[in-house]
Formats: C-alpha cells, structure tokens, sequence
C-alpha cells in the first residue's frame, strides 16, 4: 500500500502542475446546486478566514485545507484524527484522550513536548485551547461548526506566539436570524465486537426577532467503552470515555450596521483511563498495567462576546473571551524504578484566560486590502502537584511521618501576559498580481510562583535504599521564580500572481515563534543521584522562518483541482523538553537549530458525474544541523537526526454517488492512509552525552482504511454504515518519550464497524 500510495502521489503531483494549455475558467457557483451535491463536496467556490477577511482558499497564500460542516458529517469527522487524516503536512500525536498535539511539517522534537506551548496552535473561535504538552486539551466537538480551517505554516503575524508551524480555527456557526432550524445525529458503533460507543447530538435554532435576534444551541453526549485491558487494576475496556457539552449563541443585529454574538460554552472530557499500552504485555497490543488508572480529564467553560460595525470603509470587530479550564493530570510513574516502589503523581491544573482582540479589515474593492488590530492575551495557571505512594507499602516498609499516602505535596501558579499590534497590507497592481505584507509586533512574559504550601520528604530515598522508620518532611517555602520575558517582531511577506483566471501562483515568507519557557524546579539538584544535571531555569523563544512556493488551481472546467507547495524553514534556538534520568523531573532548555524542507499537495477529481477522486501526501526532510557539544548533552540530540516527523504520508480517498430514486441518492466513500515511522525523540539520554536512551522507540509506519456507505432520504435524512481501520492495523503509532510510564505505546482504535443517522428538521 506504501509503495501504490507513493507512486500514485507522484504520479499526479507531476500531472497536476500549472499547464496553461490546459487551463479553463471555471465555472460560477450555481443557483440550482442540489442539496445532495452540496453534500458531497462539489461547491466550486470555499470561502475562508484565514487571513481575517471572507477569501476564495485559492486565492491565499498560505497553504490552508478547509472542512465544511457537511464533509465532516459524510467523512465521520468528529475529532482531532479526521482532521489530520484529511490534511497534508499534518500528524496528530495523541497517546490517549484529551492529549491532543498536532505537527506540521516537521517542527517537531518528540510527540509531546512536555512544558512547551505547542508548536500549532488551536483555537475555538478567538479563543487559544492549545496549551503546552503537558497539559490536557479536549477533544473539542465538531458538530454543528461554521467551518474547521488548518493553516500550515507559522501564523505568528495574525494568531501570535502559539502558531509556531500552523493553526488550526474550529469556527462556530451563527444562528440564523430567520429560519428556525434543528438537527440531530446519532452514532452507535461496537469495536473489537464488545465495546459499545455511542454518541448523540442535536442543535435548535430559534428565531425571536425575524431579522434581529435569534438563538442557537448545540449539546452533546458520548459514551464510548474502550478497548485496553489494565492488568494492574483489573478492569477490562478500561479507557472508555464519558464526554458531554454544549454551547448556546445569542445573535443580535439591532441595525444594518451593528451585530452582537454572545456565545457561553461547556464542554466536559472524562475517560475512565489512559489508552497508552505496553506491546510487551500478552499477545495483543491491548493491554496495560499501572496501580491505579491514569486519567487526564478536561472540564473548559468559555464566555465570548463579539461586536461587528461596519463603518463602510472598513468593519470593526470586537472579541472577548473569559475562559476557565480545570484538568486532571494522574499518572503512575513508578516505571521510572521499574516498579520497585510506588510513584504516582496526581496533578490538578486551573486555568483561567482572558483574550481581548480588536481588528479593523478594510471593505472589498480598491487596490488596498488592509488588516490592523490590536491582541491582549492573559492567563493564570495553578497547578498543585501531589506525589502519592500507597498506604499498603509504607505500612509494609515501616515508613512513617507523613500524614497520608501522599509523600510530597507542593502548589505552583504561573502568569503570563502577551500583548501585540497586527496588521496586513496588500496591494493589488492588478487583478492578477498582488503583494501581501505583515507584520506583528509583541511583548511577552511569563513568571512561576511557588506558594508557601504543602510539604516535601526523603520518601524516595528512603523507599529505594531499603530505610525504615520515621521520614523526614520539611514544609515548602513560597518563592518567585525568575521572569521570562521576550519582545520583537514577526514578518509575512507574499507575492502572488494568477497567469490565468484559475489558476494562482504564490511566493510567500513567514516568521514564527513561542513564548519563553521557564522551568518550575529551576536550579533544582536531584535528590536521588547528585551528580545528575541541574535543572537549568528554562528555555528562551525559538524562532521559525519559513520560506514557501504554491501552486492553487482548477482545470477542466473545475473538474480537477490542485493544491501544491514546496518549502524550505529555517528553526533556530529550539526549544526541548527533556527529563533528568535519576528522577525523571522535566524541563526545557534550548539548542542550536535544525531544517526542514518538503513538498506536499491535495489533488481532487471529478472522473464523470458522482464519481469523485481524491489524494493528499506530504514529503518532509527535516534534521537537526546546528548543535554543540553542551547542547548535545543535556538534551540528547546528535546532529543529523531526524525530527519527529514521517518522512512520507499520503492518503487516497474515493468518493461516488448516485440516484436511487427521484428523492434518494445513495453515496459510498473510501479513505486509504499511509503514514511512515518516525523518531519518538532524541536519541541519547539527557546528561549522558553517548549513552542510548532507553525510550529512544521510533514509532511503526502505519496504515488505515475507512469505509462508509449511506443515502441522502431527500433534504432531511441522512444515513450511513461506517467502519473504521478496516483491516484492523495495530501498529505502534505513537511512543512516549519519559520513562516514568510502564506503558508507553498507542495504537489506532481497533476496527470498529457502526451506524451514522442525521435528521435535519
């Protein structure tokens, strides 16, 4: 499948490529597109946000892949794996739920990135989700939304220090101020043939005032029973999953000129445990084994208000986002003794945001198309740290002095701030050439507290030298970390020409980075072997330069389509997450730099009437290139390595569809994916220059195959039988790089054949 998928991408890379001879103008969107051909993806014309202004997708110089509300139903998107299948250039690193950290293009270290701010940011709406890796992130739900856009490439002129190498937008959709509307869907599916997962959404749409104000709310249920058996505690299906939320949007538009929307949003993500298994358990790759359940659960409550006033020349919008994120981050970590005695960490994080944006996007129409705004960013996270033994084992040790099973508990806060002005220039010398400028300029900073709280012990060195008796607690002492703080500026600059009326051809450079680092045990010794690393006080800001050709265009009167850019990008000053070996405590520093260089594309075909062709791949050469002997050292990387990232992926998708009858048309989709092997992390461990990692575990080349078969019943029922990694591969797709967790690998979810029904009222 490697090898047809390969040869099929290069194949239509080279027959895709601009031919003016070939070139057609395609045709307007028509007024009597059918509801069902809506459905299946063959509108001629996607408009999208990306650069802050409703834009034709082929007309913006930045590779970006668009997901309407109706793709992702027909494909079975409702998570953070659909995206990714779907998108070139894209791995979606997920070791179990609510641990979700995209990659783009080969701007990756490790899968996880520990105490560092993702690399691709996420949002809902204005609101910034994606965190540091580290740090839980929802499965956000993707039902009932305006449009998902994944931009690839740094974003920092416009989305700020979290887009590093991408962003992705899960636009929310508006109510309707005149129709009233409602919708309900349902899945059921059974994977691995006992493992029941059932999901259950449904949106009203209520109109108060006919062209005023109107309602709209959206709720959500899942239920969805692993299928990982934990050995340790007994309990098989032990990762299933209970989701539920909702959101309800408030529009008001009092004049033609002014419009209000008021969103309020809950989402709750509860799994039961972890899916990451240990391959070395029993025969199949199924099964863990930890003292208790690792659980990281995510509970998001966001507030938005949004202000539109078009002044004529130009529409203000106004953004404001308050948001409260509560986690659990339980984990046992007793692997990093091998089990010899109890180490278990549970973690609970409160987060509490406020974002502040302001813009102003010039009117359609003149030679000058123009963006400026204004960015305010605040978050305050507490985090209390709880070390945990077992009862059973300090009772059975004679270990005493503590006044629980927790041997260590301590509470941390950290506050950042960032604050930039934006803007975007372009100047259209004709309708067929243009230059784009961008420039954001920002300050941050972020600073980490200790509070005066809790207590530390000797119970590590105690339970690993044989000691018994009373142990030593010592009350924590509140501190004020250093302050990290950095300033500058981020560039785009673009260049784009249309040689013919569908086809755009585009030059573009970009600037990215994240905010500085600063590491909570900074200057910490380890209690466990002294002569282990110090913890040094954290990471600067890495900076990202990207340097991109593309190619955007339709032939054959739209039939076929294409989608293709090279690029070339420069990372210095990286930051890494690394841990100490004696005491796995984590941290992030910085090293030289590296490059990565590819070329990905999407190519979409009409072969006849129904009959609809796909494919998507992405090539990548990235390796570290500038590194010295310190660096090399405390991070464990080597020069020449290859980053976190397949060298190839592809994906080939069919989609066909047909009349049954005068009101029914039936449709049949299949997606095949392939994605290479790739490094899990450096090779060497942290503080031992030389001395192989023992977590050093690339992951395996994968492939997966979904399949779906349905039918529109008029213009309200949908209904499709679906399965999911058909041929059941369970290869390991995902390694983790720390050594605290007996379990380390994740699979895709066993096949898992179900039912899909959509009613549209």
């Amino acid at each position: 499948m490697k090898t047809i998928l390969r040869a099929t991408a290069s194949v239509i890379a080279l027959a895709a490529l601009p031919c003016p001879v070939l070139a057609q103008e395609a045709p307007e969107p028509s007024a009597d597109t059918t509801p069902n051909q809506a459905r299946t993806g063959q509108s001629d014309v996607i408009v999208v946000t990306a650069t802050r202004r409703e834009m034709n997708v082929q007309d913006i110089p930045i590779s970006v892949t668009a997901f309407s509300q109706e793709e992702l139903t027909i494909k079975g998107i409702v998570g953070y794996e659909g995206l990714a299948l779907e998108t070139p250039g894209a791995v979606l690193n997920k070791p179990t739920a609510n641990f979700n950290t995209f990659s783009v293009r080969g701007i990756a270290t490790n899968g996880y990135g520990a105490n560092l701010q993702n690399t691709v940011a996420v949002y809902i709406d204005e609101l910034p989700i994606s965190a540091n890796g580290n740090s839980t992130q929802l499965d956000s739900t993707l039902f009932d939304v305006e449009r998902v856009e994944f931009l690839r490439g740094p974003q920092g002129t416009l989305f700020g220090s979290g887009s590093l190498a991408g962003a992705v937008r899960i636009l929310t959709k508006s109510p309707d101020l005149n129709d009233f509307d409602a919708e309900t869907l349902v899945d059921f599916g059974i994977t691995e043939g006992d493992s029941f997962r059932q999901r259950y959404n449904g949106m009203v749409n209520v109109p108060i005032v006919e062209d005023k104000l109107a309602l709209r709310v959206v709720g959500f249920y899942r239920d969805e029973e692993g299928w990982v058996e934990n050995i340790g505690t007994g309990v098989e299906n032990a990762n299933t999953l209970e989701a539920y939320g909702g959101r309800a949007i408030l529009q008001w538009e009092p004049t033609d000129e002014l419009s209000l929307r008021f969103m309020a949003l809950h989402e709750t993500s509860e799994p039961e445990d972890s899916q990451l298994i240990n391959p070395n358990l029993g025969d199949d790759r199924d099964t863990r084994r930890t003292r208790r359940s690792d659980i990281y659960a995510g509970y998001l409550d966001s507030y938005n208000a949004t202000l539109d006033y078009d002044f004529g020349f130009a529409n203000l919008t106004s953004s404001t986002t308050y948001s409260l994120y509560d986690q659990k981050f339980i984990i046992d970590l007793d692997a990093t003794f091998g089990g010899a005695v109890p180490f278990a960490l549970d973690a609970l994080a409160y987060d509490d945001a406020f974002v502040q944006e302001m813009r102003l996007v010039s009117a359609e129409g003149g030679r000058f198309d123009w963006v400026a705004g204004a960015f305010y960013y605040y978050k305050r996270r507490d985090v209390d740290f709880n070390y945990r033994s077992s009862q059973d084992f300090l009772d059975a040790r004679g270990l005493t002095g503590l006044p629980d099973e927790y041997y260590s508990r301590s509470s941390t806060h950290a506050i950042s701030h960032e604050l930039a002005a934006f803007g975007e220039l372009t100047y259209r010398f004709s309708d067929n050439f243009w230059l784009t400028g961008g420039l954001r300029y920002g300050a941050l900073d972020v600073q980490g507290f200790a509070e005066g709280s809790g207590y530390t012990s000797n119970y590590l060195t105690a339970a690993l030298t044989g000691y018994s008796g009373p142990l030593t607690v010592t009350p924590n002492v509140a501190a004020t970390g250093e302050e990290g703080t950095e300033e500058g500026p981020s560039y785009k600059f673009s260049a784009s020409y249309r040689p013919v009326d569908n086809m755009t051809v585009y030059a573009t450079y970009s600037t990215g980075f994240r905010a500085p680092v600063v590491n909570a045990r900074g200057g910490l010794a380890s209690t466990v072997d002294p002569t282990d690393i110090v913890i040094p006080d954290g990471a600067s800001s890495d900076e990202l330069e990207n340097y991109e050709i593309g190619v955007k265009g339709n032939w054959f009167d739209g039939r076929l389509r294409a989608n293709i850019a090279a690029y070339y990008i420069e990372w210095s000053n990286i930051q890494v997450q690394a841990n100490r070996v004696s005491d796995s405590v984590q941290f992030a520093t910085n090293i030289g730099g590296a490059t990565s260089q590819g070329l990905e594309f999407e190519v979409d075909a009409t072969l006849f009437e129904g009959l609809n062709l796909g494919l998507n791949a992405s090539f990548n050469d990235s390796e570290v290139d500038d590194l010295t002997a310190q660096e090399a050292a405390i991070s464990g990387a080597v020069e020449g390595v290859q980053l976190a990232f397949p060298e190839f992926q592809g994906s080939i998708y069919l989609n066909y569809s047909w009349a049954l009858s005068p009101t029914v048309q039936g449709f049949t989709s299949i997606n095949a994916r392939h994605v290479d092997g790739f490094p899990n992390q450096f090779p060497y461990v942290p503080g031992r220059p030389g001395v192989p990692a023992p977590t050093y575990s690339p992951t395996e080349s994968y492939q997966s195959v979904n399949g779906t078969l349905g039918a529109f019943f008029g213009d309200h029922l949908t209904a499709t039988v679906y399965v999911e990694n058909a041929f059941d591969d369970d290869s390991l797709i995902y390694a983790h790089p720390e050594a605290f967790a007996d379990a380390r690998s994740s699979t895709l979810r066993p096949r898992t054949v179900g039912i899909r029904l959509n009613y549209r009222y």
